[in-house]
Parts: structure tokens; sequence; C-alpha cells
């Protein structure tokens, strides 16, 4: 690879899965984190937000076994782990500190019903009415939904009371999905490269789960990776006028590159 100057920060991070367990556990980071934002605005337009990412989350959970992944992905991290005690070098208050967190992670995902997903999409006559109407431009207005327009008037220890109930159960997916993801960006350091003409190619010697790009905003470009199992291309593409049509840049472009693996 080969190496670049200091790159001026702040730093964009642009990531790409190459696995769908590391896309789905991307997808739920971003909405756990859009759910998080939006409890912290106490109007009824915070509280209809909220509602609505968390039924993003249920929904995305609800289409495979995740729990299943998660918990099978707690242990293997937890067992290489292990296995590292024994290595000369290794710091023992920082790998405790990080199996104490796996062990707390995995036995809160290991105490959850399997079921709940399924049953709170299923059981819950309000959930679905919303659930479904929200797919639909204006779908939730108050005479289309007059129950979550009468739920939305009430008290708000009332609305958040129902929000913490619904989202309990989501907290150990939540607690989890955020550890292992910062395993795996934290698995390997980033490497300073440059894209020549805009473009890179890289043949990696071992297969990846995420491939990570940092790059400066003063070059006022973003990334399209396409990866394969064999290679990846990164093409960096201008974008001065969100206006107009971006074209691949024809600078050479400085940047980090992370390949991570768990």
């Amino acid at each position: 690879m080969s190496q670049m100057g200091s790159v001026t920060t702040p730093i964009i991070a642009f990531e790409q899965p190459l696995s769908e367990r590391v896309r789905t556990f991307l997808r739920l980071e971003f909405l756990f984190a859009q759910h998080k934002q939006h409890r912290s605005d106490r109007s009824t337009w915070g509280a209809r937000a909220t509602l609505h990412s968390l039924l993003d989350i249920l929904t995305l959970v609800s289409r495979s076994d995740i729990k299943s992944e998660i918990i099978k992905e707690l242990g293997d991290q937890q067992a290489a782990l292990m296995r590292l005690k024994s290595r000369p070098g290794v710091d023992p208050t920082r790998l405790n500190a990080v199996l104490s967190e796996i062990t707390t992670a995995l036995n809160a995902m290991q105490s959850l019903s399997t079921q709940f997903i399924a049953s709170a999409l299923r059981d819950n006559e309000f959930l679905i009415s919303v659930l479904h109407r929200s797919t639909i431009p204006g779908g939730t207005c108050v005479f289309d939904l007059p129950a979550y327009h009468y739920w939305l008037s009430q008290r708000e220890d009332t609305v958040k009371r129902d929000l913490d109930a619904w989202f309990a159960d989501l907290k150990p997916y939540e607690t989890s999905i955020a550890l292992l993801l910062r395993l795996l960006r934290s698995s390997t350091e980033a490497v300073s490269v440059i894209a020549s003409g805009g473009m890179y190619l890289y043949s990696p010697n071992a297969a990846f789960s995420l491939v990570r790009v940092l790059v400066s905003p003063d070059y006022q470009v973003y990334p399209e990776i396409s990866a394969g199992r064999h290679r990846f291309t990164i093409r960096f593409m201008a974008l001065k006028d969100v206006n107009a049509r971006s074209l691949q840049s024809s600078q050479d472009i400085p940047f980090q590159l992370q390949c991570c693996v768990l």
C-alpha cells in the first residue's frame, strides 16, 4: 500500500459491510442511534419519531434469527479473547474489562424470550395499526389513526412509560451490537494510502467483514466501494454541489483504509 502524508482533521468515516450479518448489525446500529436521538425530543413529534424508529427496529429484528447470530458472535469473541489470556504482552486489565462486557451482553441476550419480537408485532393491535399505516405517506395523521392521536395526547409520563416498555427487550440488542461493532472496528489499525486519480484497487490476502474508508472533508469527495470476494475497488466521487451529478475525482486522494474482521 502506498503511504500518504497527514490528513486534515476532522475525518469522515465511510463503511461497506462485506457480510449480511454485519450489514444487518450496521442497519440496527443506525436505527438505535436514530431512536436515541428522537427520545430526547419530548414533543409529540418526538414521540411519533421515536415510535416509528422503534417499529423499524422491531421489523428488522423479526425478519431473521438475529438473536442466535448475536449470541454466537458474542460466544466466539469470548472464546477468542480467553485464549489470549496466556499470551505475553496482553494487558490483563483491558482484556478482563472486555470479557466482562461480553459476558454481561451474552447473559442479557440469552435471557430474552425467543418469541418476544414476533409477539410484539403480532399481538399488539395498536402497534400493528401504526406500523401498517406508516408505510403510506401521511398515513398516520389524525383521521387515519384516531387511537394513535389519542395516545399522543396523553400525559408525557404515560407516553414515556409505553415507549420504555416496548423498547425494554430491545436494549440487550442495542448493547450487544454496539459492543460487537466496536470490537470489529478496532480489530485493525487504519493504513494510510492514496487513490491515484480518484481510484484505488486492493486485493486482500484474507476475508474481511467490513471495509472502512476515512477521508478528509477538505477533498469534497465520497467513496463508492465495490467489494468482492477477491478484491475491492474504491472510486472517489466529487460532490461540490448536491444538485449536480457526481463525477469521479481526477485528483489523487489521500485516505485511511481499514479492513476489519472479528
